[in-house]
């Protein structure tokens, strides 16, 4: 038999490559958007394939790990390049070679008129702009889709206090530049925010198909070709209509005794989807935290989490409905992500509390799953940074989420915070470094804008389809926040490794508990860190700031403003760093923002009563305003005026009280403020008793 021919044989394989890429579906507003709202397709690796990338306007003094401004924080205005065409300057977001597609983008603003510029995306080759039109219509208003895929949250904050979500995907063939005009940018002028009076945050995920998947570009008559598309899959979103295919499902209730775990298995080749339960207890925040869920596939462990971070309501009973979790009030929970097996999967539930807690309403509901080479099993881990210190620049840290080795795609995360300070936690960006990446190709702006809002607010936002937080008291109080961020389109693929971490940067130097739960597919085989916290999950949930920060009782001496217990009736109360040799412990308590009538409440403890000389360190400088203070009820200073041209530190004698054992009331009333100061701000660096 005669051999092939060498040339016959590389010319069939460039044939049957070429078939093989005619015969693939086209990437386009269609394929993304039916993409969008398949559960299955999440849990197969993508194919095409394509990387996930984000431009973002973080501060560019962040270069890496081991140099200077790491940590740096001037995250806005931080555009490509401008470039100065048909008399006017256009500020570039993003430039990126397709083929590809624009698949999340969010934005805030600051300053005068301030998101009202005008916006352009310029697709392909295209001198004129695909796009155009006010930043606010394209990203949260109607100008492109109506909500859930583009709306600005919480609905209950402030408009120019909103973050503002664009989730409907933009594909481009060859390139894709995003570009804003305002006339409160100047490239000459710095002003306030870098480039002017506006300040201008976004966080811009697209996707990067392989060279040679084909593209269909948006456009107007893409747009109305899907109408009923768009509308259809808007209103699933929106009513949360998941079309959950159910062939049978397994019960999972029961009756756990401290240190008892029960396991529960299915076998065959299938897919859970959907995961629900209800669990009780006497302490039912410990019950949520102390309950663990742990799934393993095939016999590989993936799944590691407390019961209530995995719904993503840390440990309140709260509500929280997205496109992949729902959790009623009443504390019935259920999740969403699609769950293949190959053979067996076990589903085990541990107490590790020390109460008895009772699991029910439980099942998993489970539908067959063919099995081929892309299906990838689900996956989440969590961890708890215990009592760990934070605060701004030098005292920021980069906190790890998860680090895996293999091949997946990047999920989604939640996050709970329990916040002693008072004040705003979440400054920090995300940086997420993709197969050995050395600087991440996701580097963001903020923890808030990460997880979809803006500007640190508390208000809560519940129904959007991919972001979520039931519960922000914890983001100026001493309480907790919960925010949460799942991906559909903008899921980050992984062909050997992910690092996710996330800066926990603070205004307020101070302890948190900072515990996030982090969620993935990937293929078999892949490595989790971290691994299973079980010391962590028995610890005691905070509940009061007492849990992290343990009461000090003094007898005489200094007494730290910082050490005393702090609330506000309006303003910002945090802890300042002042790296002055003028300041005890180079920090003080700090009050901005406060107007005349507003008032503190420092309060600290003491180990017996008795009698004693009080005097203070108050601050001095420009800016503060003129105060009245009274120690337990008696006055102390009648008016005092805190301005000086320069900051100083002055020590005012406020004569001698009777203190009690136990809690001790200094409060502190702004009054009014010096001619010259443009501000009532208010600092204390310490008190001092003597006998």
């Amino acid at each position: 038999m005669k051999a092939p021919n060498l040339l016959f044989i590389i010319t069939i394989g460039i044939f049957l490559f070429l078939c093989t890429g005619c015969n693939q579906k086209a990437v386009s507003i269609e394929s993304l958007l039916i993409e969008m709202i398949d559960r299955n397709e999440l849990a197969k690796f993508p194919e095409p394939a394509f990387t996930c990338k984000q431009f973002s306007s973080y501060d560019r003094a962040s270069v890496a790990k081991d140099q200077p401004g790491w940590f740096a924080n001037d995250d806005r205005s931080m555009f490509i390049r401008v470039e100065n065409e048909n008399e006017r300057s256009e500020f570039v977001l993003m430039d990126a070679e397709g083929p590809g597609a624009i698949v999340r983008f969010w934005m805030t603003f600051a300053g005068r008129n301030s998101g009202n510029g005008t916006m352009r995306i310029y697709i392909d080759d295209y001198s004129t702009p695909a796009i155009e039109g006010v930043a606010f219509d394209i990203i949260s208003g109607t100008a492109i889709c109506s909500p859930p895929l583009a709306t600005s949250v919480s609905e209950l904050s402030p408009y120019e206090n909103r973050g503002h979500n664009l989730y409907f995907p933009i594909p481009y063939s060859k390139r894709c530049k995003v570009t804003y005009e305002s006339e409160h940018l100047h490239e000459d002028d710095p002003g306030a925010s870098r480039h002017g009076t506006e300040a201008v945050y976004y966080n811009i995920n697209y996707r990067t198909y392989q060279e040679g998947t084909k593209v269909i570009p948006w456009s107007v008559s893409e747009m109305e070709k899907n109408q009923s598309l768009i509308a259809k899959v808007q209103k699933q979103l929106k009513e949360k209509a998941r079309g959950v295919s159910e062939k049978a499902r397994i019960a999972l209730d029961a009756k756990l005794l401290p240190g008892e775990s029960k396991s529960f298995t299915i076998s065959g080749s299938n897919a859970i989807q959907q995961l629900s339960m209800k669990i009780d207890a006497t302490l039912q925040e410990q019950a949520l935290r102390s309950t663990v869920l742990e799934i393993a596939f095939d016999g590989e462990r993936t799944v590691w989490t407390p019961i209530g971070d995995f719904y993503g309501i840390g440990y309140q009973s709260l509500y929280s409905s997205t496109w992949f979790t729902q959790a009623e009030k009443d504390g019935f929970m259920s999740a969403f992500w699609v769950m293949p097996f190959k053979k067996e999967c076990t589903i085990t539930l541990h107490n590790l509390g020390n109460q008895e807690v009772t699991v029910s309403n439980a099942f998993a509901a489970y539908n067959k799953w063919k099995w081929n080479k892309r299906s990838m099993y689900f996956g989440a881990a969590w961890q708890q940074y215990t009592n760990i210190f934070a605060g701004p620049f030098d005292d920021a840290h980069d906190l790890n989420y998860v680090t895996l080795k293999g091949k997946g795609v990047y999920v989604g995360d939640a996050l709970a915070i329990f916040n002693v300070s008072g004040d705003w936690w979440g400054e920090g960006d995300e940086k997420i470094f993709v197969d050995g990446e050395t600087f991440p190709s996701h580097f963001g702006t903020g923890t808030e804008d990460y997880y979809g809002y803006a500007w640190c607010r508390p208000e809560d936002f519940t129904n959007h389809p991919f972001i979520a937080q039931p519960l922000g008291m914890g983001n100026f109080e001493e309480s907790l926040s919960v925010n949460s961020r799942y991906r559909s389109l903008d899921g980050i693929p992984f062909n050997e490794s992910i690092q996710v971490d996330m800066e926990l940067w603070t205004w307020g130097k101070t302890k948190y508990n900072f515990a996030p739960v982090a969620i993935w597919y990937a293929l078999p085989g892949v490595s989790v860190k971290p691994d299973p916290r079980l010391d962590d999950v028995r610890l005691p949930v905070a509940l009061k700031y007492e849990d992290i920060i343990p009461p000090i009782y003094y007898e005489k001496g200094i007494i730290e403003g910082e050490d005393m217990r702090r609330s506000k009736t309006k303003g910002l109360l945090s802890i300042q760093t002042i790296n002055n040799a003028g300041w005890s412990g180079n920090s003080q308590v700090f009050w901005r923002f406060a107007e005349i009538e507003d008032e503190i409440t420092l309060t600290f403890l003491m180990k017996e009563s008795g009698k004693y000389n009080v005097k203070a360190a108050f601050s001095m400088a420009r800016d503060y305003g003129i105060f009245s203070v009274s120690l337990n009820g008696k006055q102390a200073l009648s008016s005092f005026d805190a301005y000086s041209p320069n900051l100083s530190n002055k020590i005012v004698n406020l004569g001698k009280f009777d203190l009690k054992e136990g809690e001790n009331i200094i409060k502190v009333k702004m009054i009014d403020k010096n001619p010259k100061s443009p501000q009532y701000f208010f600092g204390l660096d310490y008190i001092e008793l003597s006998i």
